[in-house]
C-alpha cells in the first residue's frame, strides 16, 4: 500500500482545517480568519474549563481519578467511548479517503467497526469483572506483577506516544488556522490545555468532555449527511451515478482495489484496525468507569451503534464531497486542486451545505474532537506510569493512594511537555503512518496477552513476556525495514520489508511465541500460575472477588 495514499487519512486530515494553498508560482494564499470558528471555539473552551472545575469537585480520591468513580453509565460511556473513535482522522480522513478512492475509503472504517464485536464478546465483561484501573491488572492477575506490568506499561506506552504525535499536530495546525498563530506556540497552547483538563479533572472531565464532543460530532455529521441527501432528492443512485460522473476515475470508485492492491497489506491492516481497537489501553481503561459488567457490555452496544451510524454518514459525506465539492471551482485553487488539499473535503462540504456559520461549527467541533482524544491518551499513558510501573512495580503495591496520584500527576505534566515535543517534531511526518503503528503494536502485543491471559489456562508469565516483547519488537522493527521508512525517510532504493504494515506477521509471532514458551515451562512456578487460571475465570465470570494472597 503506498504510504502517500495513506497520508490522506491522517497527516492533513489530522491537521483539521489547514486552509494555507499553494498558488500560482509557489505563492502562499491564506484565507482569511473565520471569526464564527473562533467564537465557537473560545465557547467550547470556556464550557470545558468549566466542566474541569465541576470535576476537579467531584475528583477526591485515587478511584475517582482514574474510573470517575466508576458512576458512568453505560449509555453515557458508549458516547464516550465512540468519541474516542469519532476523531478528526475518522471524521475528515475517512471522507477524504471516500472523496478521493470511493468504495475503497470504508476500508478503514469497516475495520475500525468490526473491532467492537470482539470487545463485546471476548473482553468487555471480564475485564471490568477483573480490572480496577488499567488492563495489567488483569493480565497480571495470576502471573508475576513486576514483568507482566512492565510489559503492559510499555505497550501502552508506546501506543499512546504515537497517537499523541498525531492528536498534537492535529490541534496544533487548527489553532493555526484559527488564530494565525505560529505554529509552535499553537502545539504549546493545545499542550498547556490537555494538561490542564487532566491534571484537575480526571477521568470524569475527560468522559464529559467525550461525551459533549461526540454529541457535537454526530449532529454536525447528520446535518450534513441530510443535506447531501436533499441536494439529489434523497436517492442513492442519484448520488452515485452523479459521483461517477464527475469523479476523474469514472466508475472505478464503486469498485475495490483502489486503496489496496496487494491482499497481503489488507489483511495486515485489517488485523491492525480490527484487534488493535481491543488492545488500546484508552478505550479499555473506559471499562473500569462503570460500576458492574452489565453496564459494560452496554457500553459497548451503545459505542457499536453510535460509530457504525457515524462511519455511514462519513461515506455519504465522502460521495456528497464529490457531488458538491469537486466540480465547483470556488474550493479549489488556479491549478484544479482542492485548497488545502483533498483532506479538505468534508470542511469545503460544511461550507457548501451550511455556509460560513456551519463551516465555523464544523471547525470547532474538529478541535473538540482532538482535544477530548489527547485527553484520555494522556490520563491512559499517566495510569500506565503511576499504577503499573510506580505503584506495582517498584513499590510492590505498597504505594499510598495520595503518592500514586501525585505520580499520575506529575507524569501529566511530563506527558505535556513530551506532547509538545513530538508534536514539533512530526509537523511534517505522515500521520496516517503513526496511527497504523500505534494500532498494530496494540494488536501485537496487548491484545494477545490480555486476550490469552482470560481464556487460556495454560499461560504462564515465561509465556507472555517472551511472546509479548517478541510481537512488540517484530511490529517496531517491520516497520522500521518497510516501505515507509526504510525508503521514504532513510531513503535506500528498496525496503527489506515490502508490505506497509506488520500485524498481519508480528501478531503471528506474538501469539505463537506465548503459546510455544509456556507450553514448554515446566518451572514449579509456571505450574502455580496455571493452576490460578480456575478461580481466575470464576471471577471473571461472576464478579466475585478470589483472595489476593494468590497474587505474587
Amino acid at each position: 500500500m503506498n504510504a502517500r495514499r495513506l497520508g490522506v487519512l491522517a497527516s492533513l486530515a489530522l491537521s483539521s482545517t489547514a486552509w494555507a494553498a499553494e498558488g500560482v508560482g509557489g505563492e502562499v494564499k491564506r484565507q482569511p480568519l473565520n471569526v464564527e470558528a473562533i467564537i465557537m471555539f473560545v465557547l467550547f473552551v470556556g464550557a470545558t474549563l468549566y466542566i474541569t472545575y465541576w470535576a476537579s469537585k467531584r475528583t477526591r480520591s485515587r478511584q475517582d481519578y482514574y474510573t470517575a468513580g466508576g458512576q458512568i453509565t453505560g449509555l453515557q460511556n458508549g458516547l464516550a467511548i465512540a468519541g474516542d473513535f469519532m476523531s478528526a482522522a475518522s471524521f475528515l480522513g475517512i471522507s477524504a479517503l471516500v472523496y478521493t478512492s470511493g468504495y475503497d475509503g470504508l476500508i478503514y472504517s469497516i475495520g475500525f467497526l468490526i473491532g467492537w464485536p470482539i470487545i463485546l464478546f471476548l473482553i468487555a465483561e471480564r475485564l471490568r469483572n477483573l480490572g480496577k484501573y488499567t488492563f495489567a491488572d488483569v493480565a497480571s492477575y495470576r502471573l508475576k506483577q513486576k514483568p507482566i506490568r512492565t510489559l503492559s506499561a510499555c505497550g501502552s506506552l508506546v501506543v499512546v506516544a504515537l497517537y499523541l504525535i498525531a492528536q498534537m499536530v492535529g490541534a496544533g495546525k487548527l489553532i493555526q488556522l484559527l488564530f494565525g498563530l505560529n505554529y509552535l506556540v499553537a502545539v504549546v497552547l493545545v499542550g498547556i490545555l490537555m494538561v490542564l483538563y487532566v491534571l484537575f479533572g480526571g477521568m470524569l472531565a475527560t468522559t464529559w468532555v467525550q461525551i459533549i464532543k461526540a454529541v457535537l460530532l454526530l449532529a454536525g455529521a447528520t446535518f450534513m449527511a441530510i443535506m447531501v441527501m436533499k441536494s439529489v432528492g434523497f436517492n442513492f443512485n442519484t448520488l452515485f451515478s452523479q459521483a461517477v460522473a464527475v469523479h476523474p476515475k469514472g466508475v472505478a470508485i464503486m469498485s475495490p482495489g483502489g486503496l489496496v492492491s496487494d491482499p497481503i497489506s489488507a489483511l495486515s491492516l485489517g488485523l491492525a484496525l480490527m484487534f488493535g481497537t481491543a488492545g488500546l489501553p484508552h478505550i479499555l481503561m473506559r471499562f473500569f468507569t462503570v460500576n458492574d459488567a452489565k453496564e459494560a457490555r452496554k457500553s459497548v452496544f451503545y459505542a457499536t451503534g453510535f460509530i457504525g451510524y457515524f462511519y455511514i454518514l462519513t461515506f455519504i459525506i465522502g460521495f456528497g464531497a464529490i457531488v458538491l465539492v469537486s466540480a465547483n471551482p470556488a474550493f479549489k485553487d488556479a491549478s484544479g486542486v482542492l485548497l488545502g488539499g483533498n483532506n479538505m473535503a468534508a470542511v469545503h462540504l460544511a461550507n457548501a451545505v451550511g455556509g460560513s456559520f456551519f463551516l465555523g461549527f464544523i471547525s470547532a467541533v474538529a478541535f473538540a474532537t482532538i482535544l477530548a482524544v489527547v485527553a484520555g491518551l494522556t490520563l491512559a499513558g499517566a495510569s500506565a506510569v503511576s499504577h503499573d510501573l510506580y505503584a506495582s512495580v517498584m513499590k510492590d503495591g505498597k504505594a499510598t493512594e495520595l503518592a500514586e496520584l501525585r505520580v499520575s500527576k506529575s507524569t501529566v505534566v511530563v506527558l505535556g511537555f513530551v506532547a509538545i515535543a513530538l508534536g514539533i517534531l512530526f509537523e511534517k511526518q505522515n500521520i496516517a503512518f503513526m496511527v497504523g503503528l500505534a494500532f498494530s503494536i496494540a494488536a501485537s502485543c496487548n491484545f494477545p496477552i490480555i486476550l490469552l491471559s482470560m481464556y487460556w489456562s495454560k499461560l504462564t508469565t515465561r509465556g507472555a513476556m517472551i511472546g509479548g516483547w517478541l510481537g512488540l519488537l517484530t511490529a517496531v522493527i517491520l516497520m522500521i525495514l518497510g516501505p515507509t521508512i526504510w525508503v521514504q525517510i532513510l531513503g535506500h532504493a528498496k525496503p527489506i520489508y515490502p508490505y506497509e504494515y506488520p500485524a498481519l506477521f508480528s501478531m503471528i509471532v506474538a501469539f505463537v511465541g506465548i503459546w510455544f514458551f509456556s507450553i514448554t515451562d515446566k518451572s514449579a512456578e509456571g505450574q502455580r500460575e496455571r493452576e490460578l487460571f480456575w478461580p481466575q475465570f470464576v471471577r471473571s465470570q461472576t464478579g466475585i472477588g478470589i483472595s489476593q494472597s494468590s497474587k505474587h
